[in-house]
């Protein structure tokens, strides 16, 4: 339990802090949701101070039980003297229920699903009952209140609607250059020049184009206390002493470079990008910045502030209803293409490589948002390009934008993750099961003793992709963007490989080997078709890498037509996999009844993809 006190004093914030204390005021409990660094925490520990309560800080994680957030009887008392209340030692949840205070759950998205369940009746009725404890209400003054992270994918889950409906939820984004300046000022008391240089780098971070999630104004608070110490060692006197420069990239490096995220698809270093924002804040040849000046408006990286959430949404072109498939009997492959056979096939393509060897992104970017299946299927052409310039250019922007397609629609969830019994001795003691094992009066064996620990519904999931007809244009794109979403959403709980098939059957990657998106895409949009179609073929090469692994299920998804010329028929190869579901590209009438049919046989379904937008929730349907 916490004092009511605050750290620091809240600067800014005035909106929110004002809805949060009339909510409190009104009885209504609350989420706080924001990026690292927002003060949510401070927030809530200055309205504690003011109103005399006491704080229940709760650290949320993947390991907090319903026992451990509730509570739960001590087994030494039990043995003693029973199931009476003096036996049971209140967890957070009920420490603050009967103490008149605020529970505080840190990191909500990362708690089990399991575990907010029993926050239900708390939150609408202001009560819990415990087994064998019985009734507990919680007394005048009890609310909650959580903070989560949105930005955050790694080990968060969506909060489920039954929570998210009983809570009121106040959002916190960064506050402003002047409010950043005060609050670095308030912890460091250092001198302006270095604060003004601090909040500048943080606050380009958060706007360049190559980054996904800049720093909060923590970093700014080490870089200043770094490169204030720095100075001193180096015996430099301020920034504009010789050296001064290189020392303030030192002390960025080690203050933003951990806290910068990367967008997935971009092959440079958060050093690299830390350079460039230096070079713009302040330049190699220049003076040191002025403490109160505004950074430059190029300082992030140029007009194209974006942050690697993916290309914009846009409808599917009209031209992009070209079939996947082609005579599956006259082979063929895909073969480099010049320059004057993708200007007659693109009507964009002299805009978006106007010269030999260049590549404009901004023109691509442009029609990316106008008719993003015609951009797509220009990417993977300019991919296969004579010029040896623009085919690398375009392989590189393949890369990341098939990546960054292949995120949208993408749903991490919480999944069937529960609490169960386990003899191995693995997680928290299951007193009333271990009781009913011994024998009370013998010695307690190992073997008697029952825990229970978090279990989970675990798949393994092999993406199997046609690459025997025409592949090229929009079906190498759709082909590449399933390929990065699949290989995206792989996790402890997920598993996923990727193999590709014609007549014959190549494995891009196996059960549990970790590859990067970017190497997939780069992979397949230089696929060469291989004529006809075993389907039969790929079910059982797909079965092959599955079965090896632990899994609850094992699933085939399948992006073909379906419309198989040689082999056994795709039926008699579906024993031994427990679903099988179908991406049907571009589908004509006689695919999709083909696709419809095999997954209906597989137990599974089809989804149609008549657009390259089309496979984000098209993915997420079936993986999510």
């Amino acid at each position: 339990m916490s004092a009511p006190s605050a750290p620091h004093p809240v600067i800014g914030l005035r909106r929110e802090r004002e809805v949060l204390t009339v909510a409190l005021r009104t009885n209504r409990h609350v989420v706080l949701e924001g990026p690292p660094g927002t003060g949510k925490s401070t927030l809530l520990r200055s309205i504690a101070a003011e109103t005399g309560q006491e704080v229940v800080f709760v650290e949320g994680n993947a390991e907090l039980t319903p026992a451990r957030l509730i509570g739960q009887y001590d087994p030494a008392a039990v043995l003693a003297d029973g199931y009476v209340p003096g036996s049971f030692t209140d967890g957070p949840l009920l420490t603050a229920m009967r103490g008149h205070g605020l529970l505080y759950l840190e990191e909500l998205n990362r708690i089990p699903e399991e575990t907010l369940n029993v926050l239900i009746t708390v939150l609408t009725e202001g009560e819990i009952t415990v087994p064998r404890l019985g009734h507990v209400r919680a007394a005048a003054g009890f609310r909650l209140i959580a903070a989560m992270n949105p930005f955050d994918a790694i080990g968060t889950a969506r909060v489920g609607q039954a929570i998210a409906d009983r809570m009121c939820r106040v959002v916190l984004g960064y506050q402003d250059a002047a409010a950043e300046r005060a609050i670095v000022t308030a912890v460091t008391g250092a001198p302006p020049a270095l604060i003004g240089l601090a909040v500048r780098l943080v606050r380009a971070s958060r706007e360049h184009r190559d980054v996904r999630m800049g720093s909060s104004v923590r970093g700014a608070t080490d870089l200043v206390l770094l490169l204030g110490g720095l100075l001193d060692v180096r015996a430099q006197s301020g920034l504009g002493a010789e050296g001064a420069r290189e020392t303030a990239r030192d002390a960025a490096y080690a203050a933003l470079s951990g806290r910068i995220r990367i967008a997935e698809g971009v092959e440079r270093t958060p050093e690299a990008v830390i350079d460039e924002i230096l070079d713009g804040v302040w330049p190699p040849d220049g003076s040191p910045p002025p403490p109160d000046e505004q950074p430059p408006a190029d300082a992030a990286g140029g007009d194209d502030p974006g942050k690697g959430e993916g290309p914009p949404e846009s409808p599917a072109g009209q031209d992009s209803a070209s079939s996947l498939r082609r005579d599956r009997r006259s082979g063929g492959g895909r073969r480099q293409t010049s320059r004057r056979e993708m200007a007659a096939r693109h009507d964009a393509f002299e805009e978006v490589s106007p010269e030999v060897g260049e590549l404009d992104e901004e023109a691509f970017a442009a029609l990316m948002a106008e008719d993003a299946d015609a951009a797509a299927a220009l990417l993977t052409d300019l991919a296969a390009a004579t010029d040896r310039d623009l085919r690398s250019a375009a392989q590189r922007l393949a890369a990341r934008v098939f990546v960054q397609v292949g995120r949208v629609g993408r749903v991490r969830t919480r999944g069937t993750r529960r609490l169960v019994p386990d003899r191995r001795g693995d997680g928290d003691l299951d007193l009333d099961r271990t009781l009913d094992r011994w024998e009370v009066g013998s010695p307690l064996a190992p073997e008697d003793l029952v825990t229970r620990t978090w279990t989970g519904h675990r798949r393994s999931v092999c993406l199997a992709v046609d690459t025997s007809g025409s592949m090229t244009g929009l079906g190498v794109a759709i082909a590449a963007v399933a390929a990065a979403g699949v290989v995206l959403t792989g996790d402890d709980k997920l598993r996923t490989s990727l193999i590709t098939f014609g007549r014959e059957v190549d494995v891009v990657q196996r059960p549990g080997q970790r590859r990067a998106a970017e190497d997939v895409v780069t992979h397949l949009i230089g696929l060469r078709g291989h004529g006809m179609t075993d389907l039969a073929g790929a079910l059982r090469a797909a079965r092959r890498q599955l079965d090896a692994e632990v899994a609850d299920e094992r699933r085939v998804v399948l992006l073909s037509d379906c419309l198989h010329t040689t082999g056994d028929p795709p039926e008699t190869a579906l024993a031994g996999l427990d679903r099988v579901d179908v991406l049907c590209p571009l589908p004509t009438a006689e695919a999709e009844e083909a696709a419809r049919a095999l997954a209906a046989r597989g137990g599974g379904s089809a989804q149609m993809v008549r657009t390259v937008r089309d496979l984000g929730p098209a993915l997420t349907r079936l993986l999510g």
